[in-house]
């Protein structure tokens, strides 16, 4: 029987805008691009210059500490831009899309001849190994070790996140293929954490989990915590369930196929559905014409802990939705003192909590400044994990790694205590600070 667990704590956010997943269509797009920018702790080494011509599955810049960990053309087509920031920081390679792809071929052994050796030899090659990430630090899993377990969330919990299920109707061969590879590289289990309707679905060879409550219930980290919490010297490794479907895709075809499913949602849009693309694809390819008028926030990823871009950025690299909603720029007249029965509120300050089933047409606005911790235990709500957040901040502020390492620092990554932030009074950064104290950690232990 699998191990059910319910979460008594958390946080469901109902916006307006989410997506008919019934209603998908093409979004063709000329331009893509890979940004070294999504990557924790990445220090690129191009392998292109601007005008090179390359094959999908063709590498275009590598771990300048760790080369044999590369990142690879989505298309076939020309290098068109290396983009660039401060001091010269690379942003991103953008490639001009062939109109028909080519594809660079790999020699893929058969199923029983797949070794986790040969399993880690090809995803390096191909680009697909950064589809894996390790924890604790939620950076890139490191090649030369093996985790474990492996833990796979088998759904999205965040706000107007599309269903898992609905995105990879068409993918049963290859998810099976993915987690068959998955499978060669831990001694462990591998874990697929779903829901209850969704675990007759689960594919051979996988242990099921089965997880029910609010936000963040279909965070992996969280999931982690409460099925084999990660101490000091251990690892674990987490894929996406649709990154499992590309590697399955490309150990059932031998070439880096990246299609991608991508919702795109939010109150902003005119309809909210889904469109096939590809990883890296152009933001604009995918959101123009299809807006409301208006001043909006456009998000690659959730609201909680999405990146904000524009029509010239990319799709990010583990992202499968885009969303959109109002930019928050005017004050309101009156604020937190009018009635309040269009507002959202986390502590039933405003009668709307009398209508759970309401959706919500929010913006971006803080409603509020920054300002001193104010001790609420409004955290502790939305966070079902057995770590103290605030203390595990405070730490993090002094630099204590001590503190750190006691309070749990292995075990979040910022989108874990993306709903503290939402929450808190003091509009503190708390995805920001735990950044730092990953990032802080990294630089004096490893």
């Amino acid at each position: 029987m699998p191990k059910e667990i319910k979460l008594k704590r958390g946080l469901d956010i109902k916006l307006e805008g989410e997506a008919d997943v019934g209603r998908v269509s093409p979004a063709p797009c000329n331009y893509y691009a890979i940004k070294p920018t999504d990557f924790r702790a990445l220090t690129p080494k191009l392998e292109v210059k601007v005008g090179d011509r390359v094959k999908a599955g063709d590498p275009l810049f590598v771990n300048k500490y760790r080369p044999e960990i590369r990142f690879t053309a989505p298309v076939s087509g020309v290098v068109e831009e290396i983009r660039r920031g401060e001091k010269r920081k690379i942003l991103a390679v953008v490639v001009k899309a062939d109109e028909r792809i080519s594809y660079k071929v790999f020699d893929i052994p058969a199923p029983d001849a797949l070794s986790g050796e040969v399993v880690v030899e090809r995803l390096l090659e191909s680009g697909l190994w950064p589809m894996i990430k390790q924890r604790p630090y939620d950076v890139i899993a490191d090649p030369s070790t093996r985790p474990k377990a492996i833990f796979v969330s088998g759904f999205d919990s965040s706000p107007l996140a599309p269903d898992y299920k609905a995105l990879l109707k068409d993918e049963r061969e290859a998810l099976q293929a993915g987690f068959d590879a998955l499978n060669k590289l831990t001694p462990g289990a591998v874990n697929l954490n779903t829901q209850a309707e969704d675990a007759s679905d689960a594919p051979r060879g996988v242990k099921v989990n089965l997880f029910s409550g609010a936000h963040p219930a279909g965070n992996v980290g969280v999931q982690i915590h409460h099925l084999d919490p990660i101490n000091k010297g251990e690892l674990a490794w987490v894929v996406s369930l649709p990154d499992v479907a590309l590697i399955g895709r490309f150990f059932l075809g031998g070439r880096v196929d990246l299609r991608r499913r991508v919702a795109l949602v939010g109150s902003e849009v005119e309809t909210p559905a889904c469109y096939d693309t590809l990883v890296g694809a152009l933001v604009g390819s995918i959101v123009e014409g299809r807006l409301r008028d208006g001043r909006r926030c456009i998000l690659s990823g959730n609201v909680l802990t999405g990146e904000r871009v524009d029509a010239e950025s990319f799709l990010g690299f583990y992202h499968t939705m885009i969303t959109v909603i109002p930019e928050g720029d005017r004050r309101e007249f009156l604020g937190w003192a009018t009635p309040g029965f269009g507002k959202f509120s986390v502590s039933r300050t405003f009668p709307s909590f009398l209508f759970p089933k309401k959706r919500y047409r929010l913006d971006t606005n803080f409603h509020g400044e920054r300002r001193a911790f104010v001790m609420s235990g409004q955290y502790e709500k939305v966070l079902p994990m057995n770590i103290f957040p605030v203390y595990l901040l405070k730490a993090i502020l002094a630099g204590d790694l001590e503190k750190m390492e006691q309070l749990g620092i292995y075990e979040v990554a910022p989108e874990d205590l993306a709903l503290c932030e939402f929450v808190c009074t003091s509009k503190i950064p708390v995805q920001e600070i735990v950044d730092k104290g990953i990032e802080l950690m990294m630089k004096e232990l490893i």
